[in-house]
């Protein structure tokens, strides 16, 4: 009455369902893109302020 599949087979199941993933296209999900991209560019933005306050008082 309340039998649930075990959780890889549920995984297993959602992972057939999908399409294929095209050539070329790693970030399948908006967010995830979004989100990768964003720190990366915080992670840039970062070093750069660090890199400027070193060589302000420093130089």
């Amino acid at each position: 009455m309340f039998y649930k599949k075990p959780l890889e087979e549920r995984i297993a199941d959602r992972v057939a369902q999908r399409k294929p993933l095209e050539e070329g296209k790693h970030f399948e999900h908006g967010p995830a893109k979004f989100v990768f991209v964003f720190l990366i560019a915080a992670v840039v933005l970062m070093h750069f302020v660090g890199l400027a306050v070193v060589m302000h008082f420093y130089a």
